[in-house]
């Protein structure tokens, strides 16, 4: 009898499992995951806190100034040596999602590893969010008003990612991604990276990233010869509490994140793209955009694309991703649950940096 009792419960299990996959794909196709806004309105500014040259875009509505808007800030960390403006389509596409996204360029001489140029580094967030505050209040600036401060989420490429991954673990990796001291604001509640990981290049060993629930995404090309697609994976891991998400873009490379493959200044990835560079950097926006939807608006449809529905909708995409720890399996109920998690996972997993991978100029 209880065994039979067990098979039951079994049965219900799978049975409502099915109704709820069923449910999810319905409500999947009514989601459009498209940029909440049409237009993006942009302008150029400087840092007062480091001096930096930087490109603000925002969400630009035909009532932005009559209407009730608070867009979170995204600033964006740039590729060792890739100009800003490298990354403009990526960030008006992240813009129309509802963010105001920071893309500075940050010039640093490290004359120990032969390195002058443009790279990332932690003080930068302080400095910009400083800054994004002060414009919020200045009546003459074209974002007054209109920016929520409290919230502040990362995005980065490559080295970039790696300075927004430490920041996220509220370390001061020096010298290449921090200099001096590093605090982490309150404000800092989600971040995004493409082509990045986080280990120590002379030991190659992943850095543990105690992230205290901020919600992290590594987006990767599978194709990148540059931040080799193990060593993201080998980060995620690394992730201490969820939510997270690995999301692997299928046939992009280190540069799928910018408007031109291996654009002039950083050393070029030796492996071509077979997604075209258009297809690629709307991909690479679109899952950055709605991720920080998910986890900085608390926007649920967001949420269920990225951690559900997303992969199965979108043929250039995988994604392994947790919500919540896992708890032990005390019961069927338990059971089940992680037996449909595998099944899941196995579904998604078609394929399944100290990050300063491409740290060295073009020759």
């Amino acid at each position: 009898m209880v065994v039979k009792l067990k098979a039951l419960s079994i049965t219900s299990a799978s049975t409502a499992l099915i109704f709820w996959s069923t449910a999810q794909t319905v409500k999947a196709a009514n989601f459009n995951p498209a940029p909440i806004y049409q237009d993006v309105g942009t302008y150029s500014t400087t840092i007062s806190g480091n001096n930096n040259k930087t490109d603000i875009y925002f969400p630009k509505p035909r009532d932005l100034n009559s209407g009730n808007y608070s867009f979170p800030i995204a600033l964006l960390l740039q590729g060792a040596n890739v100009d800003k403006s490298s990354y403009s389509e990526y960030a008006s596409i992240v813009a129309r999602y509802g963010f105001v996204v920071v893309v500075p360029n940050h010039p640093r001489s490290l004359p120990q590893f032969g390195f002058n140029g443009l790279l990332p580094e932690t003080s930068q967030i302080n400095d910009v969010l400083a800054q994004v505050k002060s414009e919020n209040a200045n009546s003459t600036s074209p974002i007054n008003g209109v920016v929520n401060t409290d919230k502040l989420a990362l995005l980065g490429h490559s080295a970039g990612g790696a300075v927004g991954l430490s920041a996220i673990a509220n370390l001061c990796i020096q010298p290449i991604l921090c200099e001096g001291s590093f605090n982490q604001p309150d404000e800092l509640v989600a971040g995004a990276f493409f082509g990045a990981n986080l280990r120590n290049q002379a030991t190659e060993e992943f850095i543990p990233i105690n992230n205290s629930g901020i919600p992290t995404a590594l987006i990767q090309g599978n194709r990148d010869g540059i931040a080799l697609p193990f060593r993201a994976e080998a980060t995620y891991d690394n992730i201490q509490n969820p939510p997270k998400a690995l999301i692997s873009i299928l046939g992009a490379n280190h540069y799928g994140i910018t408007n031109t493959n291996n654009p002039d200044g950083p050393i070029p990835d030796p492996n071509i793209p077979t997604i075209p560079q258009d297809v690629a950097v709307e991909t690479v926006a679109r899952w950055s955009g709605l991720f920080l939807r998910a986890s900085v608006l608390d926007d649920k449809e967001a949420f269920n694309y990225v951690y559900s529905t997303g992969d199965l909708l979108d043929k250039n995409v995988t994604v392994i991703s947790q919500i919540k720890p896992i708890p032990e399996a005390s019961s069927i109920w338990g059971l089940a649950a992680l037996s449909f998690a595998f099944v899941a996972w196995k579904g998604t997993n078609k394929i399944k940096n100290l990050n300063v991978d491409n740290l060295n100029s073009r020759k």
